[in-house]
């Protein structure tokens, strides 16, 4: 069951499950998220492009071996496709797997308002809520904004709790 949207409904953002139809758009997504990491790289345009698109069909692969039954999610504002939330609900806590948005959705405040709205959710259960989130991550400091503390060194990731 997708979080309800409260904070976020008031931007305008909405969810809908995710389809097959939408793979074209989130690896899309994906490589907007990895583009400057793998320009440092020096490869050809070409070969960056279709090493991100390796790397989405990678990811793909393992959350759908891994995550089938979590709650795959689109991101949508004003019917438009704007991001992915993919959320997994366990017995002690809610994990966010992936949460990503488009570069002209990011920095609005959506990503916060979705945030607010399942942590809500999560307290509501009265579960904890966790997500993998690497050092680099300049979403990092929302996270900590946000209550959520390290509890984990995972190399390059830090996994996260916010409490209920």
């Amino acid at each position: 069951m997708p979080p309800p949207l409260i904070a976020a409904a008031e931007l305008g953002v909405s969810f809908r499950t995710m389809n097959d139809g939408d793979l074209p758009f989130v690896a899309e997504l994906y490589a907007s998220t990895r583009r400057e990491e793998v320009a440092v790289t020096g490869w050809p345009i070409e070969v960056q492009e279709a090493f991100l698109r390796q790397q989405h069909e990678a990811q793909h692969r393992h959350y759908s071996i891994n995550n089938a039954d979590d709650e795959w999610l689109i991101i949508e504002r004003g019917g438009e496709p704007i991001g992915r939330l993919y959320l997994g609900e366990h017995p002690e806590r809610l994990h966010i797997i992936d949460i990503s948005l488009v570069p002209s959705s990011r920095g609005m405040g959506i990503g916060g308002a979705i945030l607010t709205d399942i942590l809500a959710q999560a307290r509501g259960l009265g579960k904890g809520l966790t997500i993998h989130i690497e050092k680099t991550n300049p979403a990092r400091s929302l996270y900590l904004r946000l209550g959520f503390e390290v509890i984990e060194d995972k190399g390059v990731y830090d996994l996260m709790l916010a409490q209920p």
